[in-house]
């Protein structure tokens, strides 16, 4: 028990709060402050997306229960993001941690100023174009697994923006987001090694005790200046990184 390991475990306790309360952000939140740390952009990343193998399964499931899950939504949007995934993951585990660690801060930028976008603007409703549904899961698991988080804001936020109905796409990409994860994470667990992913276990402890108070927080927290915290922590601890 060091203080690194309880350090993991309040980074995925305040993670999941916040994502139980925004149903986003548990993967940006605990990667930017993994990296803050001083942990290597690939490890954060598979730390992280360990951690949310657990989160995303409970998930899923609830989703699934409560029949939020458009399951010709998920049939197109699973592999496209799973083969993402995997592709992200083996870029960033083979690219020096040094070199992608700017790039791995400025896109967890443009995720903080898209989560400050959808706060004041949240995306209007326009036609939908089914034949957009791959690439953008495509993409969503790329930038998921190279940024350690993402999936959520990206493909949730372009999805919605397309016209598809709100509530089965987070049931959805929320369901979907657990094949995802489980993928990146075995990626990871195969070019990295499980010895580099232990502290995994803490974000796991924590985010599994905080699991229930953000389910309560939802009901008693305003979301904007929420989500307005929450960008504002991510563009400034990565803007700091970079410069």
């Amino acid at each position: 028990m060091t203080s690194d390991f309880f350090f993991f475990i309040v980074v995925g306790f305040c993670a999941q709060i916040v994502d139980g309360a925004l149903g986003m952000a548990f993967g940006v939140l605990s990667t930017t402050s993994l990296l803050a740390f001083g942990v290597p952009a690939a490890n954060a990343s598979a730390m992280t997306h360990v951690a949310e193998m657990f989160t995303t399964a409970a998930s899923g499931l609830s989703h699934a229960y409560h029949r939020n899950v458009d399951w010709r939504l998920v049939a197109r949007l699973a592999p496209a993001g799973m083969i993402g995934g995997a592709i992200g993951a083996t870029l960033l585990a083979n690219i020096d941690g040094k070199t992608i660690a700017p790039f791995v801060s400025a896109y967890l930028i443009a995720i903080g100023l898209l989560i400050l976008y959808k706060a004041f603007r949240p995306p209007g409703r326009r036609e939908v174009r089914d034949w957009a549904v791959p690439p953008v899961g495509l993409c969503g698991g790329v930038l998921d697994a190279i940024g350690g988080g993402g999936w959520g804001p990206v493909v949730t936020s372009t999805l919605v923006g397309r016209g598809h109905d709100l509530k089965r796409v987070i049931g959805s990409t929320n369901f979907t987001e657990f094949a995802v994860t489980l993928t990146i994470s075995l990626t990871f667990v195969v070019t990295l090694g499980w010895s580099e992913l232990n502290s995994a276990i803490g974000l796991i402890i924590g985010g599994v005790i905080a699991a229930p108070f953000g389910a309560m927080l939802v009901k008693r927290l305003p979301v904007r200046p929420l989500m307005v915290a929450v960008s504002m922590v991510i563009i400034a601890t990565s803007a700091m990184r970079i410069f």
